[in-house]
């Protein structure tokens, strides 16, 4: 996760945060702890960077427990792949940045990472997604992301693997200005979107409305963050925003839409709210509220203001506190601590 803490601006319209790159999105809970319910679209991401974390056996009964019914696995780990077999969690698994170029060098390559990390685990796993890497646009591996996604598409045709959707993932600082992507973005971001729209695969967008909030509060309601506002706070045209979440998403679409492309969804591979770590911005309650109202509004599946009814597949961010990510907030996004105690209560 690459999270920018880019200062927000007067919010006249969606299109200022493709003008500033603002950060912005995610999902969850039930009863005093979290029930996730549902595999419709509702799912959690399995972060690692602790050293105090439960086996993957436990965790994965714990999904279990509060009916998780889909998780993101940011690499193919082999305990926790081990430990989802058989569970029926359908899984969005992601391929590491280091391993994009030789994923893309040939079919050859695609074919060693896939008979490694997928194929011993296919009877036993659900795969939704695999996601060529975690924010890798813009970065030294940019511009392998479209074709390494073609070299694994051909490996999954090769094996009658059409239900698995090669994607890859991207943070919102790829909105540029002018309603579109930003110039460092564009060029691997046009490839990319050229093959989601041949196989009508959405593009993963980790989305965090609270960046934005936290960067500039007396710009940045806070019930507009939360999905709380009772009107609209955001007017653009025939478009009426009552949450931030959704300015956000349909900013991406602004931007497709600006490079030629109509018919790509987003998938929110990851958001939340931290709980802690940044004073009155980041408490239990907030979180509480943001998660819940996120899960409700992914449940309605009442897409967007510019897209009404489209599918919005989303992550919450994270299963657990990682205690080896930088202090403060960044130790503080998740829904359980390592003793799989709930942080805090959704209702």
């Amino acid at each position: 996760m690459h999270r920018m803490h880019l200062r927000a601006q007067t919010m006249a319209s969606p299109r200022m945060f493709l003008a500033v790159g603002m950060m912005m999105m995610m999902v969850i809970m039930h009863s005093p702890m979290v029930i996730v319910g549902d595999k419709i679209g509702i799912g959690v991401c399995y972060g690692m960077v602790a050293n105090n974390l439960p086996s993957a056996t436990d965790v994965i009964s714990l999904y279990k427990k509060y009916n998780i019914g889909k998780l993101r696995l940011f690499d193919p780990n082999p305990d926790a792949l081990e430990a989802l077999k058989g569970s029926g969690i359908d899984v969005a698994l992601g391929a590491k940045n280091e391993d994009i170029p030789s994923i893309a060098t040939s079919t050859e390559g695609a074919e060693s990472w896939f008979t490694t990390n997928v194929l011993p685990y296919l009877s036993n796993i659900t795969f939704s997604f695999i996601s060529v890497g975690n924010e890798a646009i813009p970065g030294e591996f940019a511009n392998d992301v479209a074709p390494a996604m073609s070299n694994l598409q051909a490996v999954l045709n090769d094996h009658n693997l059409n239900g698995i959707t090669v994607t890859t993932a991207v943070a919102t600082m790829v909105l540029g200005v002018s309603y579109q992507f930003s110039p460092e973005t564009k060029g691997a971001l046009a490839d990319v979107l050229s093959f989601l729209s041949i196989k009508g695969s959405p593009l993963m967008a980790n989305v965090y409305p609270y960046f934005a909030y936290a960067s500039d509060p007396d710009q940045v309601r806070l019930d507009y963050a939360l999905f709380t506002a009772k009107d609209p706070v955001v007017v653009d045209g025939n478009l009426s925003y009552h949450n931030l979440f959704d300015a956000t998403v349909d900013s991406f679409y602004w931007a497709m839409e600006k490079q030629g492309v109509n018919n790509v969804g987003v998938a929110v591979s990851e958001s939340g709210w931290p709980s802690a770590g940044n004073g009155g911005f980041t408490t239990p309650e907030l979180a509480s509220t943001y998660n819940r109202n996120f899960m409700q509004h992914v449940l309605n599946m009442g897409g967007t203001p510019k897209r009404p009814g489209a599918y919005i597949e989303g992550f919450i961010f994270a299963m657990f506190n990682e205690n080896q990510k930088p202090s403060g907030i960044e130790q503080n996004w998740g829904l359980f601590y390592p003793n799989m105690q709930p942080v805090y209560a959704v209702f």
